[in-house]
């Protein structure tokens, strides 16, 4: 592993709302019995509250000054473990450099933006970026653009897997395949 990275014990995903990062995780974290660490979870805990609820009452963009205070100490705990990302962290702040800089085992977890749109739509009443979605159709529209708009973030990452087809075992093996944890 190059010593320009700071922290190669570490897997990050990321990717848009949907795409499987907390469910991959978790099942990662698992297949490789190392820790597993969600940063929209860490932050809750360490305010009480949920994301959505911290989004309203703080705002977006005090959330993300807590969202990339909460990274920086994450990326600098060099235990192994596994990292999933909120949809947006990688696009705000110096998000992004932080996490290429850390470990060269960041995963961009990539779903069709119908795919998201099925997977979300039932409840997108708790996720205020996509709440105001009165139809299926309009949410697709909605993530298609956003999804556009973090693309050169995204995209960034090392490694790219498109979920769409596949199990969150195949995913993980696929991430497994790739990493020397």
């Amino acid at each position: 592993m190059s010593s320009n990275f700071y922290n190669t014990n570490s897997i990050i995903l990321l990717g848009y709302m949907g795409s499987g990062k907390s469910t991959v995780g978790a099942a990662l974290s698992e297949a490789l019995a190392i820790p597993f660490v969600d940063l929209d979870t860490r932050i809750e805990e360490q305010f009480d509250m949920s994301v959505p609820d911290l989004f309203v009452k703080k705002g977006a963009k005090l959330f993300r000054e807590i969202e990339h205070d909460t990274l920086k100490e994450i990326l600098v705990e060099t235990t192994p473990k596994v990292i999933s990302l909120g949809g947006g962290t990688p696009c705000y702040h110096n998000n992004l450099k932080q996490i290429l800089a850390a470990t060269p085992h960041v995963f961009y977890l990539k779903a069709t933006p119908s795919e998201l749109a099925d997977r979300l739509y039932e409840g997108r009443e708790s996720r205020p970026l996509i709440a105001h979605a009165a139809t299926e159709s309009e949410l697709k529209e909605f993530i298609a653009k956003h999804i556009f708009e973090r693309q050169a973030f995204y995209t960034q990452a090392p490694h790219h897997i498109h979920v769409s087809e596949l199990s969150v075992t195949e995913v993980v093996r696929k991430v497994c395949a790739l990493t020397e944890i």
